[in-house]
C-alpha cells in the first residue's frame, strides 16, 4: 500500500460493483479502512446489510437520487453527485482511508453529474498510500489512460435475456 494504485472496473457486463465490494471486504480483512461512495444509486441493497457489520472499517455513503435510465438527470441528481464529489475530494486527500471506491463514477461523468475533468482531478489528487477504485460503464479513455489497472467486464451470456429479474442476494 506504499504507493496505492488506481483501478478501473468498466464495461457492459455484470460484476463491476461486485468486484469493488469484494476488494473492500478483502481490504477490511487485512485491517485497512475503506470508504465507498455510490453515485446515482439510492436504493438499499443486500450488500448494505452486511457492510454494516464492518462499520469500524468500511463506510458507505450514497450520493444519488436513484437510477435515471428512462429520464434525464434532474437538478437534484446533479446536486447530489456534485455534493458527493466535493466531500469525496476531502476524504481522498485526508488519507483517513486506505481504499476509496467511487461506484458508478464513470456513469456519473457520462450523464454530466460531474465532468470527466473532475474525475481526472480526483485521480491526480490521490495521495500515495491510498488505493482508488472507480467503477461503472462508459469509462472515458482519459480515465483508462490514467489508471494503473483496468478491467473490462464483457457480457458473454446473461439470464436477463430470458426474463430473469434481479434477485435479492445475487443482483441486488
Amino acid at each position: 500500500m506504499h504507493r496505492g494504485y488506481i483501478q478501473v472496473y468498466t464495461g457492459c457486463g455484470k460484476g463491476k460493483t461486485t468486484a469493488a465490494l469484494g476488494l473492500a471486504l478483502r481490504a477490511a480483512g487485512a485491517g485497512l479502512k475503506i470508504f465507498i461512495a455510490q453515485f446515482i444509486k439510492k436504493k438499499r441493497c443486500s450488500e448494505h446489510a452486511i457492510l454494516e457489520h464492518f462499520r469500524d472499517r468500511i463506510t458507505l455513503k450514497q450520493y444519488g437520487k436513484g437510477f435515471f435510465l428512462k429520464r434525464k438527470p434532474t437538478n437534484a441528481d446533479i446536486q447530489a453527485a456534485q455534493d458527493g464529489y466535493r466531500e469525496i475530494r476531502e476524504i481522498l486527500i485526508s488519507k483517513d482511508y486506505d481504499v476509496v471506491i467511487l461506484d458508478e463514477a464513470n456513469v456519473a461523468t457520462r450523464y454530466g453529474l460531474f465532468s470527466v475533468d473532475d474525475l481526472l482531478a480526483l485521480m491526480a489528487a490521490k495521495p500515495n498510500g491510498v488505493e482508488l477504485v472507480i467503477t461503472g460503464r462508459y469509462a472515458d479513455e482519459r480515465v483508462i489512460a490514467g489508471a494503473d489497472l483496468v478491467t473490462e467486464m464483457t457480457e458473454v451470456k446473461h439470464y436477463k435475456g430470458i426474463g430473469v429479474k434481479a434477485r435479492v442476494g445475487i443482483e441486488k
